[in-house]
């Protein structure tokens, strides 16, 4: 079992109940608190971050706190992005849509300059919670595009690398009783992705990086710094169990607890507001680990993230689900919680018109705005009846497409999955695969490639990681770790053909332009 060096934190973390708290309120403030908005909307969104909770089983997580609001939730077991890159996945969260469709293919900012399609305007996230009569605000990391389509009404600064100081900066927001329409609030840190240097103390000559911890275990302001023994951490199945691996994951873990107080420090704030009872919280992650074998690939590692959520709506609580469920679902999920939702037509019950909108702000028409299709209804579908039901399925299959990351990392992936069977069709096979440049630099890729392409690199080799096949199959409910390529099967020829089949239906029904690629090349 994993035991960090220091948590002395945790014994802090004493909570009220919430019904206690709001009596106490009440009584100092004269019933204001009763006057808040029901039904508000906390939404939580890391990045780089695998279900390393404690509520997920991860003995050397630190995260009572996250551990604390899935208690009195749910903790979905099978949660899926749909792309395990930043941009491209925050716009499936923000859009309801595939990135393909989106039109995201990867990353927003400097050079690599891509964006969604103006019209996902009538789909997007804070448009459409907006539109359902919430006031909406924003902190943390944003990284899609345009501004114009996933458009906040307020937009607040904190420090993303401080989950404390963010939700101290939320306070105002949270509490504010100006405005008698309920909130929503996207809070997004920066934690844990890679950055900050690396980690100069480290007796290694490939030095860990910090993964935005201060270096010479500093501490950020108001938090308590959670610091790991490398012995100590867990090294998941897909990463080689080196030094260089697991002085990095103790980096990782330690910027995974700074969220979790974070998260403590929310709900705190909700309490205190007498708010806690009246506000969704859902917890979750961009997509996987930053890791090679983690971030930017379809494996488990990199599709895999957190989804805790807590309704306080709910008879049915402290529940776990084995549904499947994906990205695509959180935007209709969401506005189905604010009663936006037309469940019928898979739309907002008041769809903006965006060729009005766009012509009323004076755009071209011409201007190619939908990628030649209308979007008039999500990809995904609303899990608020799983939440009622904790035994009730979602999804049959999940569905992954991923083209880029940087821009100069062009390589086409599409998965379909469901509780079988996995089947990755890498479209650019012949390419060697990509390397995110603070992947490509990782301590624990380099001390793995400077031995050379038969050098282990978790279940693969690490010249088996560079040059991939055409198909990968795996039998995902008997090799939940992906050690086994059944494409080149004769045996499993028939499941090869069947699983074929099955993605391009869903190429098809998703409107992914990859799917011509089945006719040529």
């Amino acid at each position: 079992m994993c035991v960090p060096i220091s948590r002395s934190f945790v014994s802090r973390l004493r909570w009220l109940p919430g019904a206690v708290v709001l009596a106490a309120w009440l009584v100092v403030t004269g019933g204001v608190a009763g006057h808040a908005a029901e039904r508000n909307v906390l939404f939580i969104i890391t990045d780089d971050e695998s279900p390393t909770l404690g509520c997920y089983g991860d003995a050397c997580a630190v995260t009572p706190a996250i551990d604390a609001v899935a208690a009195d939730g749910m903790v979905f077991h099978n949660a899926f992005a749909t792309t395990a890159s930043c941009s491209a996945s925050r716009s499936v969260v923000m859009s309801g849509l595939h990135n393909h469709r989106n039109g995201q293919f990867g990353h927003q900012h400097h050079y690599h300059k891509f964006a969604s399609f103006q019209d996902v305007i009538a789909l997007s996230l804070p448009r459409v919670m907006q539109r359902a009569g919430y006031r909406t605000g924003h902190i943390g990391k944003y990284h899609v595009a345009p501004e114009e389509v996933y458009h906040f009404e307020t937009y607040l600064k904190g420090n993303g690398r401080n989950a404390v100081e963010m939700a101290n900066s939320a306070k105002d927001f949270l509490v504010s009783q100006e405005d008698d329409r309920p909130f929503f609030l996207y809070f997004g840190t920066s934690d844990p992705h890679r950055g900050g240097g690396n980690d100069q103390t480290s007796e290694l000559e490939l030095k860990p990086n910090l993964f935005g911890n201060r270096p010479r275990k500093g501490a950020y302001p108001g938090v308590e710094e959670v610091f790991f023994d490398p012995a100590d951490v867990i090294v998941p199945p897909f990463l080689p169990d080196t030094p260089e691996t697991r002085s990095e994951l103790a980096q990782y873990y330690q910027s995974c607890s700074r969220i979790d107080q974070g998260v403590a420090r929310l709900v705190q704030i909700l309490k205190d507001a007498g708010l806690y009872d009246k506000t969704l919280i859902v917890f979750t992650s961009d997509h996987g680990m930053a890791f090679a074998g983690g971030k930017t690939t379809v494996y488990e590692g990199g599709l895999r993230v957190p989804m805790v959520v807590r309704d306080p709506y709910q008879k049915v609580r402290g529940v776990e689900s084995d549904a499947m469920i994906s990205h695509i679902d959180i935007t209709p999920t969401l506005l189905d919680f604010a009663g936006g939702l037309d469940r019928d037509a898979n739309a907002p019950k008041d769809l903006l018109d965006a060729k009005k909108y766009w012509k009323d702000k004076g755009v071209s028409p011409i201007e190619n705005r939908d990628g030649g299709k209308p979007f008039n209804q999500y990809h995904g579908k609303s899990w608020m009846g799983v939440l009622a039901e904790p035994t009730k399925s979602h999804h049959d299959e999940i569905f992954a497409s991923h083209t880029f990351h940087e821009i100069q990392m062009y390589y086409p992936m599409r998965v379909i999955r469901d509780d079988k069977y996995k089947l990755i069709w890498n479209i650019a096979h012949p390419l060697p695969y990509p390397f995110a440049s603070d992947l490509w630099a990782a301590s624990s890729w380099q001390a793995q490639l400077a031995k050379g392409n038969d050098a282990s690199y978790g279940n693969k080799t690490v010249g088996e990681y560079i040059q991939r096949p055409e198909f990968e199959l795996f039998d995902i409910a008997a090799d939940p770790d992906e050690t086994t390529n059944l494409a080149a099967s004769s045996g499993h020829s028939d499941v090869l053909k069947r699983y074929q089949a099955k993605l391009k239906a869903a190429q098809k029904r998703y409107q992914d332009p990859w799917i011509m690629k089945w006719e040529y090349e």
